[in-house]
């Protein structure tokens, strides 16, 4: 861990560092533009960097994203983030009510003492967790990816229906390519291009960062209040902090294992935070006015849940949420193995993530604290040219990949895809971790039924796979549960 702080200080990975927090941060500020589609459309530049800088500067992006969505869920009622919804219900009307500074900098306290709090979770847990990962098989590979999966189908928004039908459509799309167990050609349709499949990276973009724009093309129109920001008046006191500490404790620790929960996000996080320091406060009429309890409790939850989220990633290689689903495919490109074995393999790039999530919320603050008020202002720059710039990108970088126009293809027709799935209300999260997962579960149940010469009753012998069947067969079964037990309520309440 100590050689992971000091490699972080040579040039090179502060440059990274510094570039990917401030990145993030006018990103996440800008209404309509997420850390997911920034994580997307910088991972081409990453190519030819070193792994432990290229995640570096990916950390950096996550985590001043995550952060500075809540300057204009502040001072525009507009999430810059999913993870800001919450911040919206008293940050704006603090700002309405001339206190916007005020919520400024309470929101950037909050967000660093929540990232303090799941880095410490992060740093203590990821090492032995990793080790008792190590002792997983195949049928604990690919349990654990399919209770992954239904997790985050049933707990993501929308319902669970939905969320498992773009969860296997992700999947049917990662069929396409050649047969690991077989080396034949499926589902391929005499395209030649699709020998080697789809890749990762059009994919991503497609989903994230195109969908998002033709999002944004078609609301370039809407009028963007303004509200003056003065940088010194944003500034808290210790006495502040004192006084939220019993509301930043609760709500880092709420955030951090909401974030270890595959699917759930950010934007839950915060939710649950605010619902739980309403509930425990002595004015919850107040929340949803401009109370400071409420900017504390979502801000503190969404950025801890960050912390949380990355905890199965580097220990397991099981992604909490899209976002980190795009960092395992940082790894992938990388030639790295996600999981338990990154630890014994590249040590410096695993140590190297939680070295650099800490030191990213350090650098978040500061930037945040010192230039808020020219942050603020990018929000108002004509969102046309953005979309034009941040579409240039999109194609170059994908072409670059395999310098092939297929690609470019690919990348829009996902991205139409992704616009369309959301414009039904499907989640876009089960999609694409489908389609990232889908490989890991095919190889590792392939590997189990050939160790266990066919015999599927081999898995409940093993506990930890058993477990995991468990947790997602019970995932699956509580929504029809919860419906039967709400009907034999209301049958045995209502008149005779």
């Amino acid at each position: 861990m100590i050689d992971a702080f000091i490699a972080l200080l040579a040039p090179w990975p502060i440059f990274y560092l510094l570039l990917g927090t401030a990145l993030g941060i006018v990103i996440g500020a800008i209404p309509g533009l997420t850390a997911s589609m920034l994580i997307a459309l910088t991972l081409p530049l990453t190519f030819s960097m070193d792994a432990s800088n290229a995640m570096t500067l990916l950390i950096g992006e996550y985590v001043g994203g995550i952060s500075g969505g809540l300057i204009a869920a502040t001072l525009l009622r507009m999430p810059g983030t999913p993870a800001s919804i919450m911040t919206t219900l008293d940050g704006f009307p603090m700002a309405q009510q001339g206190r916007g500074e005020r919520a400024l900098g309470l929101g950037i306290a909050a967000s660093f003492f929540g990232g303090l709090v799941s880095w410490g979770f992060l740093a203590v847990l990821s090492p032995p967790l990793a080790n008792l990962a190590l002792s997983f098989g195949p049928w604990e590979y690919f349990t654990l990816v399919l209770m992954a999966l239904v997790m985050l189908a049933s707990l993501s928004q929308g319902s669970m229906v939905k969320g498992l039908i773009a969860a296997c459509l992700g999947m049917l799309f990662a069929m396409p390519g050649i047969d690991p167990s077989i080396g034949q050609l499926r589902l391929t349709f005499g395209f030649t291009d699709m020998t080697g499949g789809l890749s990762l990276l059009p994919v991503l973009i497609g989903t994230f960062a195109v969908s998002q724009i033709i999002k944004d093309v078609l609301s370039l129109d809407a009028p963007l209040p303004r509200v003056p920001v003065r940088g010194r008046a944003v500034v808290v006191g210790w006495r502040d902090l004192m006084r939220h500490l019993p509301n930043l404790a609760r709500s880092s620790v709420i955030g951090t294992w909401i974030g270890i929960l595959p699917g759930i996000g950010g934007n839950i996080a915060a939710m649950m935070a605010y619902a739980t320091a309403r509930q425990v406060s002595k004015t919850p009429e107040k929340f949803g006015t401009g109370h400071e309890p409420g900017v504390v409790a979502a801000e503190t939850a969404n950025n801890a849940s960050i912390g949380g989220a990355l905890i199965p990633l580097i220990t397991m290689g099981i992604p909490g949420s899209v976002t980190e689903a795009i960092l395992i495919g940082a790894l992938i490109i990388h030639n790295l193995q996600p999981g338990p074995l990154l630890f014994a393999t590249n040590p410096e790039v695993a140590y190297g993530v939680i070295a650099s999530y800490l030191a990213a919320n350090i650098v978040m603050v500061v930037m945040m604290l010192a230039a808020v008020s020219w942050i603020a202002r990018v929000m108002y720059l004509p969102r046309a040219y953005l979309v034009s710039a941040i579409l240039l990108f999109c194609v170059v970088g994908t072409f670059a990949l395999n310098n092939r126009f297929f690609d470019v293809w690919v990348m829009l027709g996902f991205g139409v895809l992704g616009f369309c799935l959301e414009r039904v209300k499907v989640p876009l999260g089960p999609f694409v971790i489908g389609f990232v997962l889908a490989p890991i579960a095919e190889e590792q149940f392939r590997a189990a039924m050939m160790s266990s010469a066919g015999n599927v009753l081999e898995l409940f012998g093993r506990p930890f796979a058993t477990s995991f069947l468990a947790v997602s067969l019970a995932t699956l079964a509580w929504p029809f549960i919860s419906e039967w037990r709400r009907k034999r309520v209301h049958h045995t309440r209502s008149p005779q």
